[in-house]
This record gives structure tokens, C-alpha cells and sequence, in this order.
């Protein structure tokens, strides 16, 4: 085995994580491979290139603090990034530093199995022989496993099918008639964009969502210009917010205002756009109380009923549930269903039968002719994206296993009985802005692996897990995050429980933890040479 190629460390996935990581470790002087399986840089922003793809956070937070160069050089036109310019500008980081040579593309991370005599890890990979590492960090991004429904009939449709986590590089749907299900974030761009190009589509609602709009537009040089010389101000108010998103989440109640006052400031907020600004920006017990909930919801199924022309389309677009999913925003969401060319079925009053070769058919007994039908049914989150692969620890343990009662980590990253593993945005990572908490956590593991030394060998105890994890859940109970079924808590995997498996305590309480635990000596772990630490 140990004529293997050898490693100080492997890190696998090249999205904002992995390329971060691989950044790190190397201004560590450790000889490190990352792993990618596609053909280029991006992660999640390789694979999503669908119609529409665009990030929902502004794009002078939608990057990387670390480098100060080009926080301030690397251009952005408009309030959102798309996915062509979130890959470009992971390119450029990549090839700025000189990191591509590290990178072995086109190449699926199998497997991983910890030798406990040499203290390393055996790696599998699609291409090559295995190598050996001492560390090995996962960086696969929590939303990388596809989820499909469950439908009968599934292979017989003999049209073009897509889901949007592996969106073709080529395509055409001129003149086709396009099935669209899922409405989250991804359906909800997706219907936006097909709506302007197919013949017609058809969004097949799963589960009515809470839309507001984003507020896109050019931004000036003059905003630029402010922004740039403020960029330390922006940052401290990212790493010591909850959702790290560049504005002041609000510390006013929503019955601290009269009824006139409250309207006022939800339309400010419909006006200037953003989903995460809607749900934490204007009130701040929005997500914590109901009835302050019930008023959120009250404006926006007005701004719904106010815009839809037909009022059965309108009712169905309405959800039930409080506003607690992970928020949307889209520009010309619900104006989509007044073009003739639209149609909305909700799958919670027809729900699908059976594909057939031609189409979709219902239970109300109407088949629905279909040329392409696309999935936006998201992922298996977090977990899910390690079920297809084989890693084992300590005494034959399998990651799988450890994980199939509960998802548990210890800071997000850390598990006993797998040494030297990082699983990079793992159970219970911060819920917010993903650039800024993946920075908290590669900078962590760095420092992890540092104190440990490139022969060592480090590993968190099982009292910090279950610390850890017990603390996450505590978080969030009997919030009203729970009433929605949804990704967020496994909820949209068939066979999957209910689970929390992100961290609700926002990203300043999170660095404070990790701070916590620098301070006093990397608590939680243990800390060897060769073998068991």
C-alpha cells in the first residue's frame, strides 16, 4: 500500500470550499491533490448551469474575503452573480494562485479507508491508483446528491429529461413543451427563464412557496466605489451577523409598529428585493414568532392575489405553511403564470399517476404532452451527498453508519472514530451565506492540522459530537423552521427522517465557537503521533 502516491493531504471538490482549502493547506507547505470529478472548477456552480442559475446573495458578499486584491479588482455589474460569473471568478481565483497544478480533474473521489497502524488514509479514485494521505478534507458541498421523486412509469417517457443539479452543456427548447417540477429557489429561476424561450411550460408544483422578488439591477461605479473602500466595515458586519448576508438584520418586533408602519416597511422591502433581507431584514422575529410570521405572509399572499390574474391560479400559488423555508427571491416569479404560455398543476391536489411516453398524467385523469421534462427537486443535503460512498474508520466504522441514526458532527467537520477526516460544510454547518462560514471552517481546519504537524494525528472525542450535535438541535427546537416539510430537514427524500442537520445559531455565535475552542488548546480533540492518538 505505501508505494502508493503519498500525500500530506487530499481534498476533494472544487468548489468555493475545496478551492479554499487546497489554498490553505498549501501556504501550510503541505503537498496536497484535490480531487474533482468535473472537468473544470466551481462545485455546485459547475454542475447547476441551468436557465436562470444565479446566486440570491448580493454579489459583493458572494465572494471571498480572503483575498483583499481581489475583493477589490474582480468585477461585478449587477446585484447577482449568475453561474457563468460565479465559475469565472472561481477560475480566475484558482489560476491567480496557481493552483490548477494541485487539481486532478475529471475524477470521482470512491472511497476512503483509514489505515489505524499507519495513521493515513487509503483513497480510491475513478482514475489512477490509490494514494495515501495523512489528512483528508470532503469538501462535496452540502447540495451535491440529486433527489428524483418517485413517480410510476418514470422510464417510460421517451421525451428529453433533465434535472438541474447536471444541466447538459447543450440545449434547446424552442418550440418544445416543457414540464418543470420543483418550484424552490432552482424551479423558481428555471420557470422564470424557459417561460421567455419553450412553447409552453408547465411548472408541476410540489409544495406552494413564498416568493418575493430580488431586486436585480446594474450597479453603479458609484456603489462600487463606496463598497470598495468600506469593504473591512462590510466584512465585520458579515462575521458578526446571523446569515451573513451584508445587511443589518433588524431588532424591531413586528407588533412595535401600528398596522400602517408595518405595511410600509414590507413594501420598502418588496420594492428593494432579497428573500433573506424579507425574512430577517424588516422584522426580527419574523422566523421565532407566528403571529408576527402570519404577517409576513399576510403582505406577500396580497402582492400574489394582487398580481395573478386568475384566482384559481392564484389559490394554488398560495402556500399554507409559515414562512420558514429557506427563502426565495425571484423577479417575474408570479407574473410567469399570467403568459398564455404557462400552466401551474399542484401535485397536492393531482398528484402524478404516471409518466407516459408522451407526458405526465394526473390524478384528476388529464394527461399533460410533454417533450422535456426537468426535475428541480433539489437534494439529498448534507449526508446525502456521502451515501454512494464507501468511507471507513476506526475499527471498520463506516461514515454511513455512524450517520444512519442521527446526522452528527462535532463544529460541522469533525467526527470520532475517523482521524484526520474534515468533512468540509458537514452536519450542522451555519445556515447562511455559504462563502462567509466556509471560510470559518477551512481557516479552522488549517489550524487543526497545523497544531497536529504533518506526521500527526487528531481526532475528535465523542462527548464533543454529541455536544455538538445535541447543541444544534437544542437550537432549533419548537421552531417555526420545523412546521415546513422541506431540504432543510431531509423532509424531501423519500425514506429519509426528519433531521436537523444545519446550525440555526447564526455565524457569529458560530466563529465564537470555534474561537472557543482555539483558545483552549483545540478542546474536543486528541491529539497523537503514528496509530491512535
Amino acid at each position: 500500500m505505501m508505494s502508493h502516491p503519498q500525500y500530506d493531504a487530499v481534498v476533494v471538490g472544487a468548489g468555493f470550499g475545496g478551492i479554499y482549502q487546497l489554498y490553505s493547506l498549501k501556504q501550510l507547505g503541505l503537498k496536497v491533490l484535490l480531487l474533482e470529478a468535473g472537468n473544470d472548477v466551481g462545485g455546485t456552480w459547475y454542475w447547476n448551469r441551468y436557465p436562470g442559475a444565479s446566486s440570491d446573495v448580493h454579489s459583493f458578499t458572494y465572494r471571498y474575503s480572503w483575498d483583499e486584491d481581489l475583493l477589490q479588482s474582480w468585477p461585478w455589474k449587477n446585484l447577482y452573480l449568475t453561474q457563468p460569473e460565479v465559475q469565472a471568478y472561481l477560475s480566475h481565483v484558482v489560476d491567480k494562485h496557481d493552483l490548477r497544478q494541485h487539481i486532478q480533474f475529471d475524477t470521482k473521489f470512491l472511497g476512503a479507508k483509514f489505515d489505524e497502524q499507519g495513521g493515513v488514509w487509503e483513497i480510491q479514485r475513478s482514475k489512477g491508483e490509490p494514494v495515501i494521505s495523512r489528512f483528508l478534507v470532503t469538501a462535496l458541498g452540502p447540495l451535491s446528491e440529486k433527489n428524483f421523486p418517485q413517480i410510476d412509469g418514470f422510464d417510460s417517457f421517451k421525451g428529453e429529461v433533465y434535472h438541474t443539479g447536471a444541466w447538459p452543456e447543450h440545449y434547446d427548447f424552442r418550440n418544445k413543451r416543457v414540464g418543470i417540477v420543483g418550484n424552490g429557489s432552482t424551479g423558481s429561476q428555471l420557470l422564470v427563464a424557459l417561460a421567455k424561450e419553450a412553447k409552453h411550460v408547465t411548472s408541476f408544483q410540489r409544495n406552494p412557496q413564498w416568493n418575493v422578488p430580488n431586486g436585480n439591477r446594474p450597479v453603479t461605479e458609484e456603489e462600487r466605489d463606496a463598497i470598495n473602500k468600506s469593504y473591512s466595515q462590510v466584512w465585520d458586519g458579515v462575521r458578526n451577523s446571523n446569515v451573513a448576508f451584508g445587511f443589518p438584520e433588524s431588532t424591531v418586533p413586528t407588533f412595535s409598529v401600528d398596522a400602517d408602519e408595518r405595511r410600509k416597511r414590507f413594501q420598502a422591502a418588496w420594492d428593494k428585493g432579497n428573500g433573506f433581507y424579507f425574512m430577517f431584514g424588516v422584522f426580527s422575529d419574523t422566523t421565532t414568532d407566528r403571529v408576527a410570521n402570519d404577517e409576513a405572509c399576510a403582505f406577500i399572499r396580497g402582492k400574489i392575489e394582487e398580481i395573478i390574474a386568475d384566482p384559481e391560479t392564484a389559490r394554488r400559488l398560495i402556500p399554507t405553511e409559515p414562512y420558514a423555508r429557506r427563502p426565495i427571491c425571484n423577479n417575474g416569479y408570479y407574473e410567469a403564470f399570467n403568459r398564455e404560455n404557462v400552466d401551474l398543476v399542484s401535485l397536492k391536489e393531482t398528484p402524478f399517476v404516471a409518466l407516459t411516453p408522451t407526458g405526465a398524467r394526473t390524478a384528476d385523469g388529464v394527461e399533460h404532452p410533454l417533450d422535456v421534462l426537468i426535475f428541480a427537486t433539489g437534494f439529498d443535503a448534507v449526508t446525502g451527498s456521502y451515501d454512494s460512498l464507501s468511507i471507513t474508520g476506526r475499527n471498520g466504522r463506516s461514515l454511513n453508519d455512524h450517520w444512519a441514526t442521527r446526522p452528527s458532527s462535532y463544529l460541522a467537520f469533525s467526527v470520532p472514530s475517523f482521524p484526520n477526516l474534515f468533512t468540509l460544510s458537514g452536519p450542522h454547518h451555519p445556515f447562511t451565506n455559504a462563502p462567509p462560514q466556509i471560510e470559518a471552517q477551512v481557516e479552522f481546519i488549517a489550524d487543526v492540522i497545523k497544531h497536529a504537524g504533518a506526521d500527526g494525528v487528531v481526532e475528535a472525542t465523542k462527548d464533543a459530537e454529541d455536544w455538538w450535535t445535541d447543541l444544534s438541535n437544542d437550537i432549533v427546537k419548537g421552531s417555526i423552521f420545523h412546521e415546513p416539510k422541506g431540504w432543510v430537514f431531509k423532509d424531501n427524500v423519500a425514506g429519509k427522517e426528519h433531521s436537523t442537520i444545519f446550525w440555526f445559531g447564526g455565524l457569529k455565535a458560530y466563529r465564537e465557537h470555534l474561537d472557543e475552542v482555539r483558545k483552549n488548546g483545540f478542546k474536543g480533540y486528541v491529539f497523537g503521533g503514528v496509530g491512535t492518538p
